[in-house]
Formats: structure tokens, C-alpha cells, sequence
């Protein structure tokens, strides 16, 4: 039975539905866990320091695949692992300027996987918040600095959609739940009008802090995935990453089947969506525009 190795930075909590559908995306390739292939997992616990030792493990038990998805510093540790297992990558940077791939079409080498335009969509997203909150002014960004690469061009692209707009942008780093703590009290100090979350893998492991200290502080925050809107997040937009962890688990089961990672173009992550939680925008005094409310893929109420 062929064994693929499963790389994640962050814990299990919160990525039920992800796995779910990444096992889908095996299923519809032909493999089902469990019964004709094995999966081992293995989760840094926001550990990153923990990433090499694990990966290193997955090639030591020579895995038929490695799956790495989130941040590019975990893809870079997959690829430094070994250059013959294939790796199946998603992350939410061009992978051809991050040195991943040789281009998206023929990425060449044992690397291939799913792009999420995670940092393409940022003036996208916060034209949406403005949409929401056309009389704000003072908008904050919370990055995370471990994240180097995703932190330095969220916050590039942030400052020239923000004077374009004429928004008074502030950036502020976290990178552990106490440094959170500490940029909302900022927040608050400064009387910041609304809230803009980088998309990342860590600050998804403490979406329920951020919801929770959104909410406390009333403050309005957009964030990159639906999965804080359903824990109470004002509004989401970005890439569906449910359905990406679906096309992970459809190469993966194509790699098995033989075909080669330098064949297979990296795939563009091309669904969208627009998640608003209604009760959160009423709990803070928000009304939410209706032509807002009409192009959300989800109200949440």
C-alpha cells in the first residue's frame, strides 16, 4: 500500500473539513485512506523550528508523496528534504517567484501543486472592507513577521491600495498569541476604524482570538477564509482553500498513479467566495449594504 506523507505546520484542530476534502480529492482520483493507501501526518503544532525533523522523517520512511500545505517556509523545508520524492505543494504566493517551480505550466524538478492568490486579492479585499465601511478612515494590518515573504507583499500591496483609496493604513506584526493580545490593545489605543487580517496559516490556528478580540474591541475585520466568519469573524474574502485541499488530493492521486510532478501545471485556484456573518455586523451596529449582501456567496445569520 503506498504511503503519503502529510506536512502541516499547524495542529489538526480546525482542519476537519480540509482533510475531508482533500480526501475527497484522493477519492476522486482513486484512493480512499485506509483501504489501497495509507496516510501518515505528521503536525508541527505551530512548532516551526519542528518542520525539518518531521519532514526529514517522511522521507526517511520513504513516502510515495509528500503533501505540504500552507506557508511557503513549510513548502521550502519539503522541497530542501529531497529532490526525488514528489511534493504537492499549496501556497498562497506565486511558486514561480518563490523558486518552487520553473513556471506554472511545466514546473519542471519533483515539486508541483495549487497557487491560491492569496496576496493577489489583497487591494480586492480591502475594497470590499471600504464597501463596508465607507466612512472609515484609520485601518489597521495584522501580518505575521515569521512569514517574512507573505508579511512584506501583503503590506507593500496593502499601503498602495490604501492611498489609493486615501485610507490611513497602519501595520502591525504578531507571530504568537500574546503578540496578538498586544496589537489589539494598540488597536484600541489608536482608535482604529476597521481591521484588515494577512491570510496565514498561523493566524488561521487563532481564529477564534482574533474573532473574540474583534468583537470585544468592536472593531471590524476582513479576514482571507470563510473559517472565521463561522466562528463569529465580521467577513471573509478569498480563495476557497476547502476546495483546494480537494485539487491537493487529486495530484497527489495522480502522482500514485504514476504521472510526474514536473508534468503537471500548477493549478490556479479559481473559486472565490464572499463570506458575511450578518449577527456579528448587527452585534457591532453594522448595517451591511444590500448590493454587499446580494453578492456574498454566504450570509451567515
Amino acid at each position: 500500500m503506498p504511503v503519503i506523507g502529510f506536512l502541516n505546520g499547524q495542529s489538526p484542530d480546525g482542519y476537519r473539513d480540509r482533510l475531508r476534502a482533500f480526501r475527497q480529492g484522493l477519492k476522486d482520483a482513486g484512493y480512499t485512506e485506509g483501504e489501497n493507501v495509507a496516510i501518515e501526518y505528521r503536525w508541527a503544532e505551530g512548532q516551526l523550528d519542528r518542520l525539518p525533523a518531521l519532514a526529514t522523517d517522511l522521507v526517511r520512511r520513504r513516502t510515495a508523496v509528500i503533501v505540504a500545505l500552507g506557508s511557503p517556509d513549510l513548502v521550502s523545508v519539503a522541497k530542501a528534504s529531497t529532490t526525488t520524492i514528489p511534493v504537492v505543494f499549496l501556497v498562497g504566493e506565486d511558486p514561480v517567484r518563490l523558486g518552487l517551480v520553473a513556471s506554472l505550466a511545466r514546473p519542471g524538478g519533483n515539486m508541483t501543486g495549487v497557487n491560491l492568490f492569496n496576496n493577489e486579492i489583497t487591494a480586492k479585499r480591502l475594497a470590499l472592507l471600504r464597501e463596508l465601511l465607507p466612512t472609515a478612515v484609520r485601518v489597521a494590518a495584522l501580518v505575521n513577521p515569521t512569514n517574512a515573504a507573505i508579511a512584506e507583499t501583503t503590506a507593500k500591496d496593502l499601503e498602495t491600495a490604501a492611498l489609493a483609496m486615501g485610507l490611513q493604513m497602519q501595520v502591525q506584526q504578531a507571530g504568537t498569541a500574546r503578540d496578538i493580545d498586544k496589537a489589539f490593545a494598540t488597536f484600541a489605543r489608536e482608535r482604529t476604524d476597521a481591521l484588515f487580517v494577512a491570510g496565514d496559516p498561523f493566524f488561521n490556528g487563532r481564529r477564534v482570538q482574533l474573532a473574540h478580540l474583534a468583537s470585544h474591541h468592536r472593531l471590524p475585520a476582513t479576514y482571507a477564509s470563510r473559517a472565521y466568519p463561522e466562528v463569529g469573524g465580521l467577513m471573509s474574502y478569498g480563495t476557497d482553500v476547502t476546495d483546494a485541499y480537494r485539487q491537493s488530493g487529486i495530484y497527489a492521486g495522480r502522482i500514485l498513479k504514476g504521472a510526474k510532478p514536473a508534468d503537471l501545471p500548477v493549478v490556479q485556484a479559481s473559486k472565490f467566495e464572499l463570506v458575511i456573518n450578518h449577527q456579528t455586523a448587527r452585534m457591532l451596529g453594522i448595517e451591511v449594504p444590500a448590493t454587499l449582501l446580494a453578492r456574498a456567496d454566504e450570509v451567515i445569520e
